[in-house]
């Protein structure tokens, strides 16, 4: 079988799959095309010509240092490789080829980059940033306050339903990653937002509208697109954090509750992550704070402090 048919049937069966999402079904088509692209700019071999069966580690490999001269990063690089390792797998399966030759080339390790968050002071702009006497204005807000908060996947916030929140025991029902329901606490100030939000809420919908607990204008539920819209117009001219995404409000909730002592435990469970391991990464981010502020406040951080001239006491 050939490069370009092996591609195409797999991305058929890709399809065919109910555990597959149209994402990453995109994600992989452009990747192979990729791969197809490398292989008739290196190889001088139309796709059509070159039979996956004479394909080797030794062919394959270069892929990678093809990936990286066109300036691609590590994590980017390892979706390529995945999609090339989805592929082979798919082939061998088939028994269209003896042994995939994925199997000896290892996936990039990714970049350690610790997580974007909000100052503390930028937290406290964000919550005045919006007009709540407009029904886009309360809702914009309430999400903010939910996802900073509650420190909630925008996923988890947008799948929310009314009945799912208890502004009377501050409290929140979420159905996180595999259909893992955990309770999260919410915030008075995520309480008044989103009692606000509410009777915006009421005249908002129409008899067809879900019982989502966000809107979009035309009553539906809010969509994705919009929600990431509204948090990165928020953030904008608040932060000088590269990031501007939902997920810079959550890594700011963990970020800000281990600053102030909270349990690592705690912060996993409220966060729904499977292993403490996953969360001790926002452990490191407030290591690195407690160094800057040292740097900055310690008269002998720097390598200019010098002695003081007084005794030292030890």
């Amino acid at each position: 079988m050939n490069l370009s048919s092996a591609i195409d049937e797999f991305l058929r069966a890709l399809d065919a799959e109910k555990g597959a999402s149209a994402h990453t079904i995109t994600a992989y088509r452009i990747a192979l095309e990729q791969f197809s692209s490398f292989v008739q700019s290196i190889y001088d071999v139309a796709p059509s010509a070159m039979s996956v069966a004479d394909l080797t580690e030794a062919e394959i490999r270069p892929f990678l240092g093809w990936l990286h001269d066109r300036g691609l990063s590590r994590r980017s690089i390892r979706m390529k490789v995945a999609a090339l390792r989805a592929l082979f797998t798919y082939l061998v399966r088939s028994e269209v080829v003896m042994v995939s030759p994925l199997a000896v080339i290892s996936t990039p390790r990714l970049e350690k980059t610790l997580p974007s968050f909000l100052q503390h002071h930028e937290a406290v702009a964000l919550a005045q940033a919006f007009d709540t006497s407009t029904p886009m204005g309360a809702r914009d807000h309430a999400l903010c306050e939910l996802l900073y908060g509650s420190g909630l996947r925008i996923s988890e916030a947008l799948q929310l339903d009314v009945d799912t929140i208890r502004l009377a025991d501050q409290r929140v029902r979420v159905l996180g990653k595999r259909n893992k329901e955990r309770i999260v606490p919410l915030t008075t100030a995520a309480v008044e937002a989103l009692t606000t939000w509410l009777v915006h809420r009421a005249a908002l919908a129409t008899p067809q509208s879900p019982p989502a607990l966000f809107l979009g204008r035309s009553g539906g539920r809010l969509s994705p697109q919009t929600a990431y819209t509204i948090v990165r117009r928020a953030l904008g001219p608040l932060t000088e954090t590269e990031r501007k995404s939902p997920h810079v409000l959550r890594h700011s909730f963990a970020t800000h509750l281990l600053d102030n002592g909270a349990d690592l435990t705690a912060v996993s469970e409220m966060l729904g992550h499977a292993s403490l391991r996953t969360t001790q990464v926002y452990t490191h981010v407030s290591v690195e704070r407690l160094k800057e502020a040292y740097q900055k406040a310690h008269p002998r951080s720097g390598s200019d402090g010098g002695s003081d001239g007084g005794s030292d006491e030890r």
